[in-house]
């Protein structure tokens, strides 16, 4: 029989951004869409019927700040992590990726460099997936415009210490690390073409233009150098404490005012500010907002800066760019997270298996760790276990985990629960706690940093365009994931 609805989810209470309510529906789906919210749906308009058993329905989430191949193959990565993002209710993966050592470790032109990214995509991904594409020579800045038009990619990043400083530490050969040729600089002038540019094509094509940005990653090399030194020449401080210390908080200020200034000089309006970790980086960023209220600035913190402090257990497997930060940092960016000061909550996901992550020989030593952890899968659950002990709305948190980033970065068909738009949907238990562990994520990273700590809210099934694609602690059926070129429809 041709019924009118593929699949209804019947009673439960759907959690909406922009909303001060949680309302108690039937979700009925048609075609990969959701089509109907009422608060009962016959079960004979419909070929499956789900009973919801009164779950919490978020949208999906979009994660849109994750590291897809950064440190295994990007094929191998695709599929086993965005399994871990199935897990953790995310539908939608938003990866930055880019020319250099790590990822595809390889130079040249993004017309070589996104074939080869999407061919390695297709058919791996159990969520939707997207990219966000650094320039890091000076020929990549005139590929920007072909990105967008070609690609579906109108989001660029800039990593603002790769100049002088590694991925993991200090370093001298940054040519090398970003495979460019001896006269080439990764410098603040260039960091001010690639805004230029953006702001080129924000008037070329006026229809994508709200959808153009430029993130940063907000350290300076100069200033990590140098404590860098200070840190390990006094030696008083270990593990989490003194990586934080060897890239201070006044860093990420003083990065971001310069940011701040190259985005008013070049009239590129369209500004994230990426993984702020300490109450520095936030006041810095408010400043600059009063100091530039025409720069549509957006602030982006991640759910490890939320969850861990520098006295955590984890030690050197919660190592990160920035640093994990000590707990007065961490109560800031919560504060942040309540006044609304924070537009969006990431994973920063980037698996670091065990045996690449910390030194053999020396394994408790920092500065020999590599930086970057997964944690994708618990992004919905680690925001709903603190921000409800904190007192914030379900709906606030629709809107950090789905609406505020579907919005900027161009995906006008997902981050709410509404007809017409891709019928992704998870459904959370917000009462069933759950200790975290490592061996029960699909991911290939086999530890991690939140390993032990108890969480209250737990992703029960999760739903891309309407087909099942995780539930009750299992992968279901085949990839589905699709390219999300942007801005979609």
């Amino acid at each position: 029989m041709n019924r009118p609805l593929d699949t209804v989810i019947k009673n439960v209470r759907v959690v909406r951004p922009n909303r001060s309510s949680v309302d108690l529906l039937d979700i009925g789906i048609k075609d990969g869409k959701f089509a109907r919210l009422a608060p009962d749906i016959g079960a004979d308009e419909a070929n499956t019927v789900i009973d919801g058993g009164n779950l919490l329905a978020f949208p999906g989430v979009v994660d849109p700040h994750m590291h897809i191949g950064i440190y295994q193959p990007h094929a191998q990565d695709a599929v086993t992590e965005s399994k871990a993002a199935a897990m953790g209710g995310v539908t939608s993966s938003l990866t930055y990726t880019r020319t250099g050592q790590y990822y595809l470790n390889r130079g040249g032109p993004y017309r070589d460099f996104m074939p080869e990214v999407l061919r390695l995509s297709q058919g791996n991904y159990w969520v939707d997936y997207g990219f966000h594409i650094a320039p890091i020579e000076s020929g990549h800045i005139d590929e920007m415009d072909s990105l967008l038009t070609d690609w579906g990619v109108p989001s660029f990043k800039i990593f603002m210490f790769y100049g002088g400083y590694g991925l993991h530490g200090k370093s001298s050969s940054q040519n090398e690390f970003l495979m460019i040729g001896p006269d080439e600089r990764y410098d603040i002038a260039h960091f001010e073409f690639i805004m230029r540019s953006a702001r080129r094509m924000m008037d070329k094509h006026p229809d994508m233009a709200e959808h153009i940005s430029v993130s940063l990653h907000c350290e300076l090399a100069d200033i990590l150098a140098a404590y860098t030194k200070i840190v390990e020449r006094d030696g008083k401080l270990k593990g989490l404490a003194a990586y934080s210390a060897a890239r201070p908080p006044h860093s990420e200020g003083l990065a971001i005012w310069i940011a701040s200034y190259l985005a008013y000089e070049t009239q590129c309006v369209n500004i994230n500010l990426l993984h702020l970790s300490s109450r520095k980086a936030i006041d810095a960023a408010l400043m600059m907002q009063d100091v530039f209220p025409h720069i549509d600035f957006r602030r982006e913190v991640t759910i490890g800066h939320l969850l861990l402090d520098v006295d955590s257990k984890c030690a050197v497997h919660a190592k990160v760019n920035p640093p994990i930060r000590p707990r007065e940092d961490v109560e800031a960016l919560w504060e942040a997270v309540l006044d609304r000061d924070v537009d969006w909550i990431v994973s920063d996901h980037a698996c670091c298996s065990a045996e690449q992550k910390w030194d053999k020989k020396d394994p408790t030593n920092i500065w020999l760790a590599k930086s970057g952890f997964g944690g994708t899968e618990y992004l919905l659950s680690g925001v709903l276990s603190e921000g409800s002990r904190r007192g914030m709305s379900y709906n606030h948190m629709a809107e950090l985990l789905a609406w505020n980033p579907a919005q900027r970065y161009g995906l006008a068909s997902k981050g709410d629960i509404a007809v017409g738009l891709d019928a992704d949907v998870v459904l959370v238990d917000p009462h069933e706690s759950f200790v975290v562990r490592a061996a029960e994520s699909p991911s290939q990273q086999g530890y991690t940093p939140f390993e032990g700590q108890e969480l209250t809210g737990r992703v029960k099934s999760t739903f891309l365009r309407g087909q099942l694609v995780y539930h009750n602690g299992n992968i279901v059926g085949p990839a589905r994931g699709q390219y999300l070129r942007r801005p979609t429809k």
